[in-house]
């Protein structure tokens, strides 16, 4: 380059008018008025319109006619105003220009096979992801990734003030069952035996506080081999969390003091603190999801003791059989929902799991629908008041057992939410759901599970342990997880640091001694010596940024994300290797039968 960069394109303004300046950038668009030449160039700070104009200099204005869409620029020339009539109120550059003096292509481009001017909806995203490399150079992808590294920045500022240190992680890490498949890694060095990479950090920072750390985060590599969706991928970035000699409430006060700074640096968004809670029985009896959207209501109530005495023999056999009735007043809704939306809406349900959905609804100051004509006038009465009926509203039912029910009308609700747009914009509620039970049973397996993970603290402060663990299923965990906008970004607990518990919680799952000391040896042993009482907590980045982007998908918010079969179409990954290293890693591979 003759010239180097004086000045970002996106960052001059009115008081650089009169400087000698050089900016570098991409041919964003191209322009010709009368043989006076326009440029827009672009780099990630934004665009600057430069003029070329013969009598400044014949020799560029002769050479801006070679320029295409994504060439590359050196240009250097004075700032000016623009004329009145030429101003753009809509560019933060739009007052002023350069008037070029020296232009110096630095590369050309070929056509580009994607616009970077178009918004990524006009794009076919294996197109955007195929060419990643011109994807991140549009606008929205380039302020995302930016946005990101202010969110780490601010995150890391936060912490270090609150006395944390920042400590990696292993990554070739040690097979542990944690919720999903492991990425497997062979070792050369150890024939027949195989790393794992770590879907979580978790074993390792309970280790770090054993170890006297005292407080430790890291922005931890994640892997799950599991089927991927729109706010999941193979590998993420985890926001990571452990800190010693500290209670819930003391892990909640410090996170969401860090919410609340993250949120004000990055997004100049104020958050109210603190934030609500609410526990996982009424989470579910509420709003049927666990990690419910408390920006609008449309909450749930259980209707089984009134329309069990009724005639509508939908309801009657299924509570008879141990299911209940729920239902949803989805107030206002015969003014805008149709007989077909409502039709729509059972076809939904049914897309949930349901194998129908009642419905009724008032008109004229009476409930009309086949439900209301199999329920008395007093059962109406105490239905209207038990869910406040008023006109035009309509009432969906389910009935069913607790899963399906609750499967069922937490995507109804959230789906009348967006029908009724009863759902603010530009809104962030924050939600920690709190007081979950310790264990599942698996009615598939015959045997419990841990809700969370198996190092999860029960609460069993004011109970002897033999007496807690008479009823495994009564047992609640010291758990928390923290909500936004109906999307869980994060959760944790205070962890087991007695090895009396631990054994105890192993043995609840069905763990031998055997596969206690292989999977988990090295914890068990460590709890021996002095573990301190601690707890922690992991964010997921991606999908808390995605959300506080308006992005659909966690994959706006990656730099090379995956597709939905695990494939980076950029790399063309994941690839064949040859004989000669799977012999080296003493792997055989079974040919297609």
């Amino acid at each position: 380059m003759k010239n180097t960069r004086t000045h970002y394109c996106g960052e001059l303004t009115v008081k650089e008018v009169g400087q000698a300046v050089t900016v570098t950038g991409w041919v964003h668009s191209w322009r010709d008025h009368g043989g006076v030449k326009f440029i827009d160039v672009r780099d990630y700070t934004g665009l600057i319109q430069i003029v070329f104009r013969q009598e400044v200099n014949a020799a560029a204005h002769a050479e801006a006619d070679h320029f295409r869409t994504e060439y590359v620029l050196a240009a250097t020339g004075t700032v000016m105003n623009r004329s009145k009539e030429t101003v753009n109120p809509k560019l933060p550059t739009g007052m002023i220009e350069i008037e070029i003096t020296d232009v110096e292509l630095l590369n050309k481009s070929e056509t580009p096979p994607i616009e970077i001017t178009e918004e990524k909806e006009n794009i076919a995203e294996e197109n955007r992801l195929r060419y990643r490399y011109l994807d991140l150079r549009r606008p929205n992808m380039n302020r995302n990734l930016r946005i990101k590294h202010m969110f780490f920045q601010a995150v890391r500022n936060f912490l270090n003030d609150e006395r944390f240190f920042e400590i990696e992680t292993p990554i070739l890490n040690k097979s542990t069952p944690e919720g999903a498949r492991d990425f497997l890694v062979p070792s050369r060095l150890n024939p027949e035996k195989f790393y794992a990479l770590p879907q979580s950090p978790q074993l390792f920072k309970q280790i770090l506080m054993i170890a006297g750390m005292d407080r430790y985060y890291q922005f931890a590599r994640c892997f799950r081999d599991e089927d991927q969706r729109k706010n999941r991928q193979f590998e993420f970035t985890q926001l990571d969390m452990e800190l010693s000699f500290i209670n819930q409430d003391g892990v909640l006060d410090i996170t969401e003091r860090m919410i609340a700074h993250t949120m004000q640096k990055v997004f100049n968004i104020t958050v109210n603190l603190p934030f609500p809670r609410l526990s996982y029985h009424d989470a579910i009896h509420r709003y049927c999801s666990d990690k419910p959207d408390i920006r609008f209501g449309l909450e749930v109530q259980d209707v089984s003791d009134i329309v069990k005495k009724g005639d509508f023999k939908v309801f009657s056999s299924v509570i008879e059989s141990g299911g209940i009735v729920w239902a949803i007043n989805a107030v206002g809704a015969g003014e805008i929902m149709s007989r077909k939306d409502i039709d729509d809406m059972i076809v939904f349900a049914q897309t949930q799991g349901a194998k129908g959905l009642a419905w009724t609804r008032m008109r004229n100051g009476e409930l009309e629908s086949v439900v209301a004509k199999k329920l008395s006038p007093a059962i109406q009465k105490e239905l209207i008041a038990a869910l406040a009926i008023k006109e035009g509203d309509i009432v969906f039912f389910s009935a069913d057992t607790e899963k399906v029910v609750i499967q069922t009308l937490g995507a109804v609700r959230q789906r009348l939410g967006e029908i009724l747009k009863c759902i603010p914009e530009n809104t962030y509620s924050f939600l920690w759901v709190v007081d979950f039970p310790l264990f599942k049973y698996n009615e598939e397996d015959k045997r419990w599970n841990s809700l969370h993970h198996p190092f999860t603290m029960p609460r069993i402060e004011n109970t002897d342990m033999e007496t807690a663990f008479s009823n495994v299923g009564a047992l609640m965990s010291d758990a928390y997880d923290i909500v936004l906008n109906g999307e869980e970004i994060g959760g944790g607990s205070v962890r087991i640091h007695r090895n009396d518990i631990q054994q105890k919680v192993f043995e609840v799952l069905g763990l031998s001694q055997t596969e206690i000391e292989e999977k988990f040896g090295f914890l068990i042993e460590a709890l021996q010596y002095g573990a301190p009482p601690h707890a922690g907590i992991a964010f997921g980045v991606d999908r808390w940024l995605s959300l506080l982007l308006n992005e659909p998908s966690i994959r706006d918010v990656i730099a090379f994300p995956k597709t939905q079969r695990g494939i980076c179409m950029m790399s063309d990954m994941p690839s064949e290797v040859t004989q000669e290293q799977l012999r080296e890693l003493s792997i055989k591979t079974t040919p297609d039968e």
